[in-house]
């Protein structure tokens, strides 16, 4: 009689504790994701603080490359009003990128500036943030790895199916970050 007892509590109260830790599982992982996210946002933020700086020392040098400065301003406030989900903030980040890498190009066609002490200090810095931005988005892939993966294995996909545990993006570079920029001088 005791041990029916205990088999039918344990048949019963096993999913239920399975189902508590599972859901608990999916919420801790989507606090990492938004933690993920927020360590992106603050290296986005510094990259947006460095920007003005790079732009006003450059300009100083190259100032007929007037497009490249107002590409790369324009692109830095849409960047910082950008609000949206991760892969809509990354297709401006992406742009803003592609900018960033233009005004570099430009730099190499001026060997004073290259030399400037206050502009290889930034770029240093820029070099650095971009360091950080990467290894924080790369956190924040494997967080939403991790999310994804206890999302849609069985049987974690039947609970997180109930409670409404939505898909998350990645936050994705564009391939076009990866070629050279052209420059026409």
């Amino acid at each position: 009689m005791l041990g029916l007892l205990i088999l039918i509590v344990a048949v019963f109260l096993l999913p239920v504790i399975y189902i508590v830790l599972t859901y608990n599982t999916l919420v801790a992982l989507g606090n990492h994701i938004r933690d993920a996210w927020s360590n992106i946002d603050t290296e986005l933020k510094r990259r947006y603080d460095l920007i003005p700086n790079l732009v006003a020392t450059v300009k100083g040098y190259a100032a007929h490359e007037k497009d490249v400065f107002e590409r790369v301003t324009s692109l830095r406030v849409q960047c910082l009003a950008s609000q949206g989900a991760p892969h809509e903030q990354a297709t401006d980040e992406n742009q803003l990128v592609d900018a960033l890498r233009q005004l570099l190009a430009v730099v190499e066609n001026y060997p004073q500036l290259k030399a400037d002490q206050h502009f290889v200090v930034l770029q240093r810095e820029l070099v650095n943030t971009e360091d950080r931005i990467q290894a924080a988005r790369r956190f924040f892939n494997g967080n939403i790895r991790d999310y994804r993966n206890k999302c849609q294995v069985f049987p974690s996909s039947i609970i997180a199916g109930i409670f409404g545990f939505e898909p998350q993006e990645y936050f994705q570079v564009h391939p076009s970050v990866r070629e050279v920029p052209d420059v026409d001088l």
